[in-house]
């Protein structure tokens, strides 16, 4: 399941709350996260009756659930709406959520206004991403959803992120480049990513990146993909993809899964990201 690559075994295992709630809560909220593996709208009625109860915790766990749509639909207003209000109550994992997801809205759930149950996603076959393991489609499905959200095709950020680690939340290189996206600690602290080895994290700044360079490049994907692996001084310097064996390697091991020499959002991209989000 997608989320569990989020929350980590160690969250699951632990205390669950960061910001006080209640013992009988946290027993509630402990026993949905072990829930979430086998049965993610369970575990999002479970969610829905501690928010209820006034659990912060709760709120942001619900909020991951709509966000990625994962036992309920995905409801990016209902995740933000959730997300703002534990933000404001402390919750520092909502507060990067916020960061991520970059929508303002006021939408709750019916399930927090009044004791009914969240309505359940409908059971479909996930889609199959080819050439793929089990986890590294989980973290490609997450690569795909945070960049729709911040206007970078899909494929796009899906092809940047198989080059640098092949999907691996733990990757690290030799020159200290970080997790999927392979942040240095430089670009990392550039968009605001304070855990590099967190999934979501991690590929809300390699995304962002990717955003910041596609608008400065007008969406040449050569010289974004080249800027990404040496960096926009050298590509400036050059006046094109600098002559290191490295980038030049990695530029066309990125042409060859998206070959496209302009970036481009396909319409039922454009359609599915919904309203333009709120920087």
């Amino acid at each position: 399941m997608m989320l569990s690559l989020i929350f980590s075994t160690a969250l699951v295992l632990a205390p669950v709350s960061d910001v006080g709630d209640a013992p009988l809560l946290q027993e509630s909220l402990l026993a949905a996260a072990k829930l979430e593996s086998q049965d993610a709208w369970g575990a999002a009625v479970l969610y829905c009756a501690a928010a209820r109860k006034g659990s912060v915790e709760a709120q942001y766990r619900l909020g991951m659930l709509y966000a990625f749509g994962e036992g309920v639909p995905e409801n990016r207003k209902m995740a933000s709406t959730l997300f703002s209000s534990a933000a404001e109550q402390g919750h520092v994992r909502a507060h990067a959520m916020l960061e991520t997801i970059r929508l303002g809205a006021s939408v709750l759930p019916p399930c927090i206004l009044s004791e009914v149950k969240p309505e359940k996603l409908p059971e479909l076959a996930a889609p199959t991403l080819p050439a793929l393991n089990a986890n590294q489609q989980k973290i490609a499905r997450i690569v795909q959803q945070i960049a729709l959200w911040h206007d970078v095709d899909p494929q796009f950020a899906l092809s940047i992120a198989r080059v640098e680690s092949q999907l691996n939340p733990q990757a690290l290189s030799l020159k200290s480049a970080q997790g999927v996206m392979q942040l240095i600690p430089g670009t990392a602290e550039r968009f605001n990513v304070r855990d590099a080895f967190n999934a979501s994290q991690n590929i809300r700044g390699g995304v962002r990146y990717l955003r910041w360079l596609l608008d400065r490049y007008q969406g040449n994907v050569v010289l974004v993909a080249a800027s990404y692996n040496a960096g926009e001084k050298a590509v400036d310097r050059y006046k094109g993809v600098p002559p290191y064996p490295e980038t030049q390697s990695y530029v066309a091991k990125v042409m060859k899964l998206y070959p496209y020499a302009q970036h481009k959002m396909k319409q039922h991209y454009i359609n599915k990201a919904q309203m333009r989000p709120v920087l």
